[in-house]
């Protein structure tokens, strides 16, 4: 038969049992917390770039993308279908004004040049042939005219003399009628000699004409032929800088391929684009800030290309300080369009979470940790950004430095 134990002893071990758990309890509590402590989003101050709001005006400003290249540049192109034969410059050499950069195979092109020197002149001596003869002819046909005017004058005195015996009674009817049709056809023969030999002048006119107009397109054919020759002897256009050059000797080339290109590398302009829909802001003499790295240069836009590709328009940008030492060609830029200018406005420094008119998460610091907040952003420039809601003057803002993996957060805790 089991013993009874005693109320005393089981309170005793009840107490014992809550004390166990007790401690088992308190013991998982603290290590959560901890744990929970360990695992919670933190950075290092350090390791942030914070910007305060402040108010102030903003120089509104669009963006736009821009490529650095040189004030000058000429690319060459191959005026014919040749081959390369030998190559004189290497990129990146520095070349005068006339200088040889490679050599074409010419000996086709040479010698149509010389076919159509040798044609021209024959076409001249065909010219001169030609107004020599005609100068011949017409004039015989005016030698002829004045001794059918002498002719006419003879047959007009006989005419008066028939005229005068016929008076005394020394003539007949008869020769008088023979006198007088003798004179009308004297004339009538000098009349269609003088129309031939106006005919004849204006036939010779056009004759020459012609010659003339035919050697005139003539000439211009062997002028472009000696423009042909004369490209293709590739010379540089400029003192500049070789940029590039076909250096593959013996490779055909076709007319109209790009050759080479040389590049004037002491100043610089900037090509950029922009999204059409700020087709309207931007225009010709605005202004505008190239900025690279750490520097911002003044610039001017100098034309603008009105048709749109891809969504995108684009414009030059001519620099105040083209030589700046910090401008290297192919470099690319941020181009900040100037619009217009708001006054007392609140603003934070511009940065890479800035990426147009939008609403925003951005972290507010306060105290040790900092808390996500829903911002509206607005109009912007280079430096600021303006701050149209979410946010008041003197708030904290980190702009730079949070992990992406902490966007799940709504705190983040910030270490000294």
């Amino acid at each position: 038969m089991d013993k009874k134990i005693p109320v005393s002893e089981r309170r005793k071990a009840l107490r014992k049992q809550i004390i166990k758990y007790g401690i088992i309890s308190a013991v998982i509590i603290v290590s959560f917390l901890f744990f929970i402590r360990f695992i919670r989003p933190s950075v290092h101050y350090k390791d942030i770039i914070v910007s305060e709001i402040d108010k102030g005006s903003i120089e509104v400003s669009i963006n736009a993308s821009g490529k650095i290249v040189p004030m000058t540049e000429e690319i060459i192109i191959t005026p014919i279908n040749s081959r390369i034969l030998e190559v004189y410059k290497n990129p990146g050499e520095k070349v005068n004004k006339g200088d040889a950069i490679l050599q074409l195979e010419l000996a086709s092109i040479e010698t149509e040049y010389k076919q159509k020197l040798d044609e021209r002149e024959m076409k001249k001596s065909k010219l001169t042939q030609l107004e020599v003869n005609s100068n011949n002819r017409i004039s015989e046909l005016k030698m002829q005219r004045q001794i059918k005017e002498m002719q006419l004058k003879q047959m007009h005195t006989e005419l008066k003399n028939e005229h005068y015996l016929d008076s005394i009674g020394a003539s007949t009817s008869d020769k008088i009628r023979q006198a007088e049709l003798n004179y009308e056809v004297a004339k009538l023969e000098l009349e269609q000699l003088t129309n031939k030999i106006s005919n004849e002048d204006k036939n010779i006119d056009a004759e020459i004409k012609v010659q003339q107009l035919d050697l005139s397109i003539f000439d211009k054919s062997l002028t472009e032929t000696g423009r042909l020759l004369k490209d293709a002897r590739i010379l540089s256009p400029l003192d500049a800088t070789l940029t590039f050059v076909n250096n593959e000797i013996g490779s055909q080339v076709g007319a109209g391929s790009q050759i080479a290109i040389v590049s004037d590398l002491s100043h610089f302009k900037v090509n950029a684009e922009a999204a059409d829909n700020y087709a309207n802001y931007i225009e010709a003499g605005g202004k505008a800030i190239v900025k690279i790295g750490d520097s911002d240069l003044e610039g001017t836009i100098l034309n603008v290309i009105p048709s749109s590709k891809n969504g995108v328009i684009n414009f030059t940008v001519i620099l105040k300080n083209p030589d700046n030492p910090k401008l290297r060609s192919g470099l690319k830029a941020d181009v900040y369009v100037m619009i217009g200018i708001k006054d007392d406005v609140l603003r934070i420094e511009n940065g890479a979470y800035f990426s147009g008119k939008n609403a925003y998460h951005l972290w507010v610091i306060k105290g040790d940790k900092a808390v996500l907040h829903n911002v509206r952003l607005g109009e912007s420039n280079f430096d600021y950004v303006e701050v149209i809601g979410g946010l008041q003057e003197g708030d904290k803002v980190i702009i730079s430095g949070i992990p992406d993996d902490f966007n799940h957060a709504k705190e983040i805790k910030i270490n000294n």
